[in-house]
């Protein structure tokens, strides 16, 4: 008989706690938004994120604030934004990223609207990355929420997109826990921009990629943009997984290593959805 010896491919002993982290589209102040509020901050509360990445989040001109206010509802979080698109009324929308922890750090970047084939974005909103970085119990945690160009005819631009925040994941370096990018990337696994942020195709920036936390900790198809919800089926388009939560290769002691992943936001409350799009949690060694 044969003895096989246990085989350690460079992670060491692997740690046995997590870090929990949500992504979704929670869709401004588009249909119903009054009523989908307290839906929005019931399921988030229900999540239970340590760190909430988010996108299509309202702010007033007169300072009333729904990143502020959902920071409050998970237990006094920090929080930044930085918003990207203004309403006729001054209202505007934009990217948050929630923390349990102190945020040590924030910075946003305007992603490309332009592609070297002559394609443009000119729906009337910038698409940004916001980074945080976070002072986690047991280390920083770096985190980046995007939210990306969102017509089929865009997935040029999409690629200038994931290059710039494969550039932007680099000047934050050095990290000792795997970067976080989480937000709506309007785009399917299949496509080249996913494919070069997850090393399907040729990575933007060398040492940067990431993996799918729904690949590799979800189970069924995890459609984010579904016809199970009236507020998507309007669109006329078929089920797709078009938002995501991305983490870097495992570090030593498996940091960052995706233990599970789950929609959220997934059910209506008294027959209304919280969102068009339905959101991500997730466990990540850490």
């Amino acid at each position: 008989m044969t003895t096989v010896e246990a085989f350690d491919p460079g992670f060491g002993p692997l740690v046995d706690t997590t870090v929990r982290v949500a992504a979704w589209n929670i869709w401004a102040r588009y249909a119903a938004w009054e009523r989908r509020g307290p839906i929005i901050e019931a399921a988030l509360r229900a999540a239970a994120p340590d760190v909430a990445l988010l996108v299509e989040v309202w702010e007033e001109p007169g300072g009333r604030s729904q990143a502020m206010e959902l920071a409050t509802a998970l237990g006094d979080y920090e929080h930044v934004y930085a918003s990207n698109l203004t309403f006729p009324d001054g209202t505007r929308a934009g990217n948050a990223i929630l923390s349990r922890w102190p945020i040590i750090r924030s910075e946003v970047r305007t992603l490309p609207r332009d592609a070297p084939n002559g394609a443009r974005d000119d729906e009337g909103e910038e698409r940004l990355c916001l980074f945080a970085e976070l002072d986690g119990p047991r280390g920083p945690l770096q985190t980046f929420c995007a939210h990306l160009s969102w017509r089929e005819d865009h997935g040029a631009i999409r690629q200038e997109q994931a290059r710039a925040i494969a550039e932007f994941a680099r000047d934050m370096r050095p990290r000792a826990f795997p970067a976080i990018l989480g937000g709506d990337l309007n785009a399917a696994p299949d496509t080249d921009e996913i494919r070069m942020l997850t090393g399907r195709a040729a990575t933007p920036v060398p040492g940067i990629w990431f993996r799918d936390a729904w690949e590799h900790g979800g189970e069924g198809p995890g459609f984010t943009w579904s016809n199970a919800n009236p507020w998507a089926a309007t669109s006329l388009d078929v089920d797709r997984r078009i938002d995501y939560l991305l983490v870097g290769h495992p570090k030593l002691g498996g940091v960052g290593h995706v233990v599970n992943a789950e929609l959220m936001g997934d059910e209506p409350v008294d027959g209304v959805y919280p969102s068009d799009h339905f959101g991500l949690v997730s466990d990540l060694r850490y």
